[in-house]
């Protein structure tokens, strides 16, 4: 069973490289933020709460990304691991998490982060807006949530690297060549024996 996350900065790639790196361990990815978009799109009641946030670039209220979290981590596809993308993104998040988990005796394996140089990722978003005509793609909007990553999501890569589970990749180039980057350098540190593991 392997359990990890991938975090990074808005326009760094987490989507792309979270669905080739689960499909190299035999793992499910869950993406909160597909979730939400799915929900928007499908005017469930928690789409319609969710895509105000969403539209301003803001992040979803915990209450609302907890409670859709902690249900879908009960599911038995996700008995034998998981890739989580786009959550927990703030401090009080990762506690939730860690007591989701918890609850089943399970723990994170690994954290994965990607990063690459802020106008990198601004021209990334600029491609992607043009592609797909996201309504949450502005110039505006993006580096608003660029501020809120640096801000309050980068708190979460220190308390993962604090416990020793980060694994850091670099997402600047060939998503080809980050993609083989990032699955050796998780594969070599599952593969590390680590104190308390």
């Amino acid at each position: 069973m392997t359990r990890l996350l991938i975090i990074g900065p808005p326009g760094s790639g987490k989507g792309t490289q979270a669905e080739h790196i689960a499909r190299h361990f035999g793992i499910p990815v869950v993406s909160t933020g597909e979730i939400f978009r799915t929900n928007v799109s499908e005017e469930t009641e928690l789409g319609i709460q969710a895509a105000a946030y969403l539209d301003g670039g803001t992040f979803v209220p915990d209450h609302l990304t907890n409670a859709l979290v902690r249900d879908r981590l009960l599911k038995k596809d996700l008995q034998a691991g998981f890739l989580l993308d786009g959550y927990p993104r703030t401090a009080p998040q990762v506690m939730e998490l860690d007591d989701m988990l918890a609850t089943q005796g399970l723990a994170l394996d690994a954290v994965i982060e990607l990063h690459a140089p802020d106008d990198e990722l601004e021209q990334r978003m600029r491609r992607r807006a043009a592609d797909q005509g996201r309504t949450d793609d502005t110039v505006d909007v993006f580096r608003h949530r660029l501020d809120l990553y640096h801000r309050e999501t980068h708190e979460v890569v220190s308390v993962y690297a604090g416990r020793g589970l980060l694994v850091s990749v670099n997402g600047s180039g060939d998503p080809g060549d980050i993609t083989g980057q990032a699955i050796a350098a998780v594969e070599k540190f599952l593969a590390t024996p680590r104190s308390g593991a």
